[in-house]
């Protein structure tokens, strides 16, 4: 998912929201909020529990349906 073989998708979204430290994605399970038009609005840790991303997510549809 890093380097010369990352596919497509994970290099978009390095450059979209870079890490902490680093661009690069250090574990599979790092969470990305992409609202309906494409734009990254978010980067989450690997260690964010999904149930935790709720509010986010209701934020970003209720902004949108607005």
């Amino acid at each position: 998912m890093n380097g010369k073989n990352a596919h497509p998708l994970f290099r978009w979204l390095r450059q979209q929201k870079g890490g902490l430290f680093a661009n690069a994605i250090k574990w599979n399970f790092t969470k990305f909020l992409i609202d309906r038009s494409g734009t990254v609005r978010a980067r989450f840790a690997p260690t964010t529990k999904p149930e935790s991303l709720v509010l986010d997510v209701a934020n970003l549809l209720e902004a949108e349906s607005n």
